[in-house]
């Protein structure tokens, strides 16, 4: 990677646009970058990470990128940083800005606006730059894949700072672990380290849990069997449990097969007494049911002896009943035939009493001459009733007529009536429209002048608030501004306080035999102490953050007064001197003219439709008007024509009715006379039918009676049965019948009368001798199959802690395996003789090759007496993997690199971040560093050493590598010509640059 060309615009202490030629300061392979305190020159760093990296690095980097912008810049100028250079072959140029609060563009106040990132590359074939990418994801993505490092080790390094390797070379071995681990990206070997410790949990785990899930089966064997051996004491884990547990639950179940042979054996002795009672039981059983049969079958017998005489009287009743049955159809034919004629002379009376008495003597033959004589004088009717319904439409349409003419003298009369006001009724319409067109013009001209008075009356309010809050902002700037000069002037008590005391500080870290870290001697006679308030470290940067905190604050507060400020000019430029309660005054006013404007013109609309409405409502009524006198002139002529067709009809009818008031009426009398003369004509020929039909019955019904043996009809009739009765007597006879033979059959039965010739049986004891049989039975079937399930429970539950056996054999084997990794990764196991973990064995072989990459350029700027050694021996309790030592060829010992002077400790963390830069270079995938940048140090050296680490750095040009120092160190400026000086001012810093010649 090699810069070629920075420009910066108001970033940091750089007010302006400033613009850095790396090209020409590199030309010479060493430049200086120096300037004051303050002016800028780690900004100058910060711009190039935060091209590549969109950040800056370490502590600087806050809040979203606004602290970024310069103070000095002017508001309208936008921070950017734009980074031109090559890496993998490849010419980029980078452009960046943060977000910042720019001024808007209408109104007061101020506005956010997004970071942008552009990404271009130099097309040399054409000869232009191309854009690639103005996403920040993409464009970070694209970099860090390109240089084949994170900001955290670019920032490492390319921007070498010493001070964090003089740390390093004194640091512990956790210390140093965390800066390796962060270079070295060794965060997956803990992940290793992490994931076996996790795998190891979670084998013993499933261990522990097979194991308890194998304890739980034998507490349920043991439940199963009863009383029996106690458990193996064991617990999960413990070595032993499966072959214990097996063992144990096999003599379990022998045990249970022994119970199981025992209770099948006292099983079968009960059967056989239980099968022994139950035969005397049914024995017992049938012999008293038999003498109970022959007792119940006296009894019956005796019941029968005593109905012997009611049965004789209905079985002579059934055999009259049975001769009667001879007579009854000739019954039932009297029967139906008298009640045919009783129906037929009732009919012939009611048809009688309809006709008049001219015809009481009449029969049916003369009723029946007098029907067809009605009938015909009936047909000769049609024609007239043709005539009356003709006349009937007559009068309907006169009526009609006159109806119709009633109508259009209403219609004429109030048409008259409303043209009369229509010329009043359109001119007060048109009036009405004419008054609501001007509302409407005046309500747009209130409404222009509304909006205007509206933003007057808001600007005055918001003119009243800001100037209350510009009274409260600049009280708070005040007092923000005294609390800043307090914190100030403690700190700078306390800072001079504790450089006062700074020998004492010092002596506290000397030790006997050690060197002063200010004079290097080893002997310290007469250390400085510490007195009563001694001021250390600690309290000067509580006061320095107090300080900072306080002067922050003060700054956000002057900076929200300025905004007040704007705002309260912006409102009163709007809103002017007028107060408030007029401007309201105006407002409402404005408004309550603008309603009633906007009241009267919603009418418009309105006055339109009822004006419309009127001129259709007026001609309508015209034409109405119009037609009503044409119908009145048509109604004369078909009135005259009506009158006299009704006439004629009149005259023809008079002579048609008679005595009736209608044709229809005539009608329906002839209807009704030849309705009723047919009736009573077939009434009288029904009656002499059924007289006739009678009297054969009543002959058939003696002869049949004579025949049946019964003197009267009378008699036999008596002798009849109904469905019921006989049904009722029958059942009676056959009910009898079978008792008696049922008696009979059972008297006659040898085997029940010998039971009865024998004494009454005890069914009761041979009862309870059977019950107690069953008992044991049951008792005896319920030991055996309590046995035979606990045998069952004891083989299913041994099944399984078996399986669960043969189960947890390879997940042991699995766990053993897993601890073993876990604990030596972890350091823990005695397999790892020096207690080093995974991720330190990887950070130990990466710092042995940093070490031995430093010792190449340590050795020159010693003038090879110092070489760098890594070591593997622990560290107090701590463990072994990541120390470093210095081994010195003047005294051939090795020793820690905390022992080390000033001096010496800078060009040893110089060579060891050279060395570290060359190694993260060929882990990143061999990415060239072209150019490099080193921070302060070289002033603890002398003008020897000086020389020789001067001759390292300029050696690196040998690699065409170019190298910044950053250093106040006076002497540097005369012996590196190539220099980028940072000249600060009070409108901001300015870069001024000088190439080799």
């Amino acid at each position: 990677m090699r810069l070629h060309r920075l420009d910066i615009t108001a970033f940091g202490p750089f007010g302006g646009e400033q613009q850095v030629d790396f090209d020409e300061l590199s030309a010479a392979g060493l430049f200086l970058l120096h300037g004051p305190t303050g002016a800028g020159k780690t900004s100058v760093l910060d711009a190039v990470c935060y091209a590549l990296y969109g950040a800056v690095p370490g502590a600087r980097q806050s809040g979203q990128g606004l602290s970024l912008r310069s103070d000095h810049a002017a508001p309208g100028t936008r921070t950017s940083i734009r980074l031109e250079l090559t890496v993998s072959g490849r010419r980029l140029e980078i452009t960046r800005q943060p977000p910042w609060a720019r001024p808007k563009k209408r109104g007061s106040g101020t506005t956010v606006d997004k970071a942008q990132s552009w990404l271009r590359e130099y097309d040399a074939a054409a000869g232009a730059w191309k854009d690639l990418s103005r996403s920040h994801q993409e464009i970070g993505e694209e970099i860090t894949q390109l240089l084949g490092m994170s900001r955290e080790q670019f920032c490492q390094v390319v921007l070498l700072p010493q001070g964090d390797f003089a740390r390093f070379l004194r640091a512990d071995a956790e210390a140093r672990g965390k800066l390796l681990g962060r270079l070295f990206d060794t965060h997956r070997f803990a992940e290793v380290e992490k994931r076996l410790a996790e795998r190891r949990r979670a084998a013993e785990a499933q261990v522990r849990a097979a194991d308890t899930e194998l304890l739980a089966d034998a507490h349920r064997m043991q439940q199963a069997a009863g009383d029996t051996e106690p458990l193996p004491d064991l617990a999960p884990g413990d070595p032993g449990l499966a072959e214990a547990v097996l063992t144990w639950a096999a003599i379990a179940r022998s045990t249970a097969r022994e119970r199981l042979t025992v209770a099948q054996c006292a099983r079968r002795t009960a059967e056989s007494a239980h099968a022994a009672t139950e035969r005397e039981l049914d024995d017992a059983r049938e012999v008293a049911r038999l003498q109970r049969r022959f007792t119940e079958a006296r009894e019956r017998a005796a019941r029968l002896e005593e109905r012997a005489d009611g049965y004789r009287e209905a079985r002579a009743r059934m055999e009259r009943a049975r001769k009667a049955e001879a007579v009854a159809p000739a019954l039932d034919l009297r029967e139906v035939t008298e009640a045919e004629h009783r129906r037929a002379a009732a009919k012939e009376t009611r048809a009688r009493e309809l006709l008049p008495e001219t015809f009481a003597g009449a029969g049916a033959a003369g009723l029946a001459v007098a029907a067809r004589k009605a009938a015909e004088e009936l047909g000769g009717l049609e024609s007239a009733r043709r005539a009356e319904q003709r006349l009937a439409e007559l009068v309907a349409e006169r009526d009609g007529l006159d109806r119709q003419e009633r109508a259009d003298e209403d219609v004429l009369q109030e048409a008259a009536s409303w043209l009369a006001g229509w010329d009043a009724t359109r001119a007060a319409l048109q009036t009405d429209i004419e008054g609501a067109q001007e509302a409407a013009a005046r309500a747009e001209q209130l409404a222009v002048q509304r909006d205007p008075a509206r933003r007057r009356l808001n600007a005055a309010r918001q003119r009243d608030q800001f100037a209350r809050d510009t009274d409260g902002a600049q009280e708070q700037v005040l007092a923000s501004r005294e609390r800043a000069a307090d914190a100030r002037a403690h700190w700078l008590d306390l800072k001079e306080q504790r450089l006062n005391g700074i020998a004492a500080e010092l002596a506290a870290n000397l030790a006997d035999g050690e060197p002063c870290a200010v004079c290097g001697a080893t002997e310290h006679p007469a250390p400085a102490r510490k007195i009563d308030g001694h001021v250390d470290r600690e309290a000067e940067e509580r006061a320095l953050a107090a300080y900072q905190d306080a002067d922050e604050q003060r700054a956000e507060d002057e900076r929200r007064l300025g905004l007040v400020r704007e705002a309260l000019a912006a409102a009163t430029a709007e809103a002017g001197d007028t107060p408030t309660g007029q401007l309201a005054e105006e407002v409402e006013e404005l408004e309550r003219l603008y309603a009633e404007a906007r009241a009267a013109a919603s009418g418009l609309h309105g006055s339109r439709e009822a004006l419309a409405q009127a001129e259709r409502e007026h001609g309508r009524r015209v034409a109405a008007q119009q037609a009503a006198e044409v119908r009145a002139a048509s109604r004369v002529a078909r009135r005259d024509t009506l009158d006299r067709e009704r006439l004629t009809l009149e005259e023809e009818l008079a002579h048609v009715r008679g005595d009736a008031d209608s044709v229809a009426a005539r009608s329906a009398q002839l209807e009704r006379r030849a309705a009723r003369l047919t009736d009573a004509a077939d009434a009288a020929r029904e009656a002499e039918e059924a007289a006739q039909r009678l009297k054969s019955a009543d002959a058939r019904l003696a002869d049949a009676a004579f025949r049946a043996g019964f003197d009267t009809p009378l008699a036999a009739s008596a002798a009849l049965l109904d469905d019921a009765a006989h049904r009722d007597l029958q059942r009676r006879l056959d009910a009898w019948q079978s008792e008696e033979a049922a008696v009979r059959a059972v008297l006659a039965e040898a085997d029940t009368a010998a039971a009865a010739q024998l004494p009454p049986v005890d069914l009761w004891a041979v009862e309870r001798a059977a019950e107690s049989a069953a008992r044991g039975l049951q008792d005896a079937v319920s030991a055996g199959d309590a046995a035979a399930r606990c045998c069952a429970e004891l083989d299913r539950l041994s099944a399984r802690a078996l399986a669960g056996v043969r189960r947890l054999g390879p997940l042991r084997e699995e766990y053993d395996r897993v601890a073993r990794l876990a604990g030596l990764a972890a350091g823990t196991s005695a397999d790892n003789e020096r207690k080093m973990r995974l991720e330190s064995y990887v950070l130990a072989a990466r710092l042995e090759q940093v070490a031995a990459a430093a010792t190449v350029r340590l050795q020159r700027m010693s003038s090879g007496r110092y070489t760098l050694v890594h070591s593997d021996d622990r560290s107090g309790r701590g463990r072994s993997g990541l120390g470093l030592h210095v081994v010195d060829a003047w005294t051939g010992r090795e020793r820690d690199t905390a022992t080390l002077s000033g001096g010496e400790t800078f060009f040893a963390s110089l060579a060891l971040a050279l060395g570290l830069a060359d190694v993260v270079t060929d882990e990143a995938g061999g990415v060239r560093l072209d150019t490099l940048f080193i921070d302060e140090g070289f002033g603890s050296l002398d003008d020897q050493t000086l020389d020789e680490v001067l001759d390292v750095l300029d050696s690196l040009r040998e690699r065409d590598r170019s190298v910044g120092i950053v250093s106040h160190v006076g002497d540097l400026r005369r012996r590196i010509h190539a220099q980028l000086e940072i000249v600060k001012g009070r409108t901001g810093s300015a870069v001024r640059q000088r190439g080799a010649g």
